[in-house]
C-alpha cells in the first residue's frame, strides 16, 4: 500500500469513526498533516507535521499509541512514525490548569474506550517499540539499578545467559515498560536480524481467544513460536484470567526457552501473587531472573525530574524541583505528568515557571498522605496472610512471630514511635521485647533473602502512601 496524504486521511477517518463523540480528538488530530515518507523500503518512516511543540508533545503523550494502532490495521509491514513541528496551525488551547487536566483526561478516556472495542488482529510486523524509551533515557537510582543492569545484560546477549525469562516487577508507573522497550530497542539495533514481538498480556489473551473462536490457532502459534526470536510481554498479571490462554502462554514461553530465544516480562506483582496462575506457569516465570523496581527516594526523584525537564527544555529552580519531586510520591508517571502540566500551563499563559506558579498549578496534588500503626499492621497481616489479632497476641508460633517483628520494625521506621508506644500497640509488650525484635529483623534481612524481599516490598507499599 502506498503511504501518502490519502493514506493518512484514511487513518484519521478511521480514528474518528471509533470516537464519534470525542470532539477533543478533532482538535488535536485535524491539524496533523502528512509531510513525507523517509527511511528504507522495508521500514518506512512516516513523517507527520504538527503546528507547534505543545501540540507535538500532547500528541506523542496521548495519541501516539492510537495512531500506531490505526496505521497497523492498514499497513501490513514494519514502519516508524515521526512528528515534526511545522508552525502551520495553532489549535485553541485550554485556559486553566483544570481545563488542561480535563483535556488530557478526556483524551486518555477516549483511548481507553477504543481499546475496549472488539478485538481486531494486527499484523505481526507492526513493531510498536517506542524508540524514545532506551537505556540512555532511563534514570537509574537505587530503586532500579538491579533491574536496569539485568535488562541491559540480557539485551547485550539475548538468550545467551541463564536469565530466561527475565521478570521485572514493581508498582505501577515505576519504569518497567520503559525497561522492556529499552531492551527491545537495544536488541533491534544490535541484532537487526532478530524478530521482536512486544505485546501486553491482555492483548495476547484477546488474540488467543479470538484465534480459538475463529479456528486460527495454527496461525497464532506460528506467529508467536515460529516467527519471533524475542518476546516482550507487559502486564503479565492479566495472564491468570483463562485456562486456555495460560496453556498457550506456558507452551509459548517453553518454546522460547528451549530454543534459546529471549523472553522479557513485566508485571506489577511477583509470580506467586498473580491470582489463578497455574503452578507450572508460576514456576516457569520464576526459573530465570526476577528483578524488582520500587519507588525512588526523594533524591532520585529530583534527578529524574531534572533529566526530564532538560529533555523538555524546561528550567527549574532547586526550590521548584524539590517541591514537584516531594509531592509526586506515587509513581514516576505522576512525576512526569506534573512536569508536563507545569510546562503546558506556563507556555499557554506566557508565565515564567517559579515556585508560586507551580504551587498554584499543583496545589491539588499536595496531599500529606499519612499512615498509622494499624494500617501498617494490616499490610503486614495481608502480606503474610495472618490476622491482625494474631500479631497482637502472645502466640509464639514462627509463622506469627516473624511477621510481628517485621511489623514492629516498620512502625519504628515509618512512624518513629518510642519503644514503649510500639509495645503498647502489640498488647502491652515490654520495650526490651520490641528492641530485641528490631535487632532480630536487622539480622534476618542480612541472612534471609526471602525476608529481605518481603520487607522491601512492604516498605515500597508504605512509601507509595507516605512518600517517605
Amino acid at each position: 500500500m502506498l503511504i501518502d496524504s490519502h493514506f493518512w486521511d484514511q487513518v484519521k477517518f478511521n480514528m474518528k469513526g471509533r470516537n464519534l463523540n470525542n470532539k477533543l480528538l478533532d482538535t488535536w488530530l485535524d491539524p496533523i498533516e502528512y509531510l513525507n515518507t523517509s527511511g528504507s523500503e522495508n521500514r518506512p518512516r512516516i513523517v507527520l507535521g504538527v503546528p507547534n511543540a505543545f501540540h507535538q508533545y500532547f500528541v506523542i503523550e496521548n495519541l501516539q499509541d492510537k495512531i500506531y494502532s490505526e496505521i497497523s490495521d492498514l499497513y501490513n509491514s514494519q514502519f516508524e512514525v515521526e512528528f515534526v513541528v511545522t508552525g502551520n496551525k495553532t489549535p485553541p488551547p485550554p485556559e486553566s490548569p483544570q481545563a488542561l487536566e480535563e483535556a488530557i483526561f478526556n483524551t486518555s478516556q477516549s483511548t481507553t474506550n477504543a481499546l475496549k472495542a472488539p478485538f481486531k488482529e494486527k499484523p505481526f510486523n507492526s513493531d510498536p517499540l517506542n524508540t524514545e524509551l532506551t537505556f540512555s533515557t532511563f534514570v537509574v537510582g537505587k530503586n532500579s539499578e538491579f533491574a536496569h543492569a539485568a535488562t541491559y545484560n540480557v539485551a547485550k546477549n539475548p538468550g545467551g545467559d541463564d536469565y530466561n525469562p527475565l521478570y521485572i516487577y514493581g508498582p505501577v508507573g515505576m519504569g518497567k515498560t520503559h525497561l522492556l522497550h529499552a531492551g527491545g530497542n537495544y536488541i533491534r539495533e544490535s541484532y537487526p536480524q532478530l524478530r521482536i514481538i512486544y505485546i501486553s498480556a491482555e492483548h495476547f489473551m484477546n488474540e488467543c481467544i479470538s484465534s480459538i473462536r475463529h479456528h486460527k490457532m495454527d496461525k497464532f502459534r506460528q506467529k508467536y513460536r515460529e516467527n519471533a526470536d524475542i518476546l516482550l510481554v507487559d502486564d503479565v498479571q492479566f495472564i491468570g484470567k483463562g485456562e486456555a490462554v495460560q496453556e498457550e502462554f506456558f507452551h509459548t514461553i517453553n518454546t522460547f526457552i528451549e530454543r534459546k530465544k529471549q523472553v522479557l516480562l513485566a508485571s506489577d506483582r511477583m509470580p506467586k501473587d498473580i491470582i489463578d496462575l497455574e503452578d507450572r506457569n508460576r514456576t516457569r516465570l520464576e526459573r530465570g531472573l526476577i528483578a524488582d523496581i520500587t519507588m525512588p527516594d526523594l533524591e532520585t526523584r529530583i534527578a529524574i525530574l531534572r533529566y526530564k525537564a532538560e529533555r523538555f527544555a524546561v528550567r527549574l529552580s532547586d526550590e521548584v524541583a524539590t517541591y514537584i519531586a516531594r509531592i509526586s510520591k506515587r509513581s514516576i508517571r505522576e512525576l512526569e505528568g506534573n512536569l508536563k502540566k507545569v510546562k503546558m500551563f506556563s507556555e499557554l499563559q506566557g508565565l515564567q515557571i517559579d515556585y508560586d506558579l507551580v504551587k498554584r498549578i499543583l496545589s491539588s496534588h499536595e496531599t500529606q498522605s499519612t499512615i498509622g500503626a494499624e494500617e501498617i499492621l494490616k499490610r503486614v497481616a495481608d502480606h503474610y496472610k495472618v490476622k491482625i489479632q494474631d500479631l497482637k497476641s502472645t502466640t509464639r508460633a514462627k509463622q506469627i512471630v516473624v511477621p510481628r517483628q517485621i511489623a514492629m520494625y516498620l512502625i519504628k521506621k515509618f512512624l518513629d514511635k518510642s519503644l514503649v508506644d510500639i509495645g503498647k500497640t502489640f498488647g502491652g509488650r515490654d520495650h526490651t521485647t520490641v528492641m530485641n525484635a528490631l535487632e532480630r529483623v536487622k539480622f534476618l534481612q542480612q541472612k534471609d533473602q526471602d525476608i529481605f524481599k518481603d520487607i522491601e516490598e512492604l516498605e515500597s507499599r508504605i512509601h507509595n502512601i507516605t512518600g517517605v
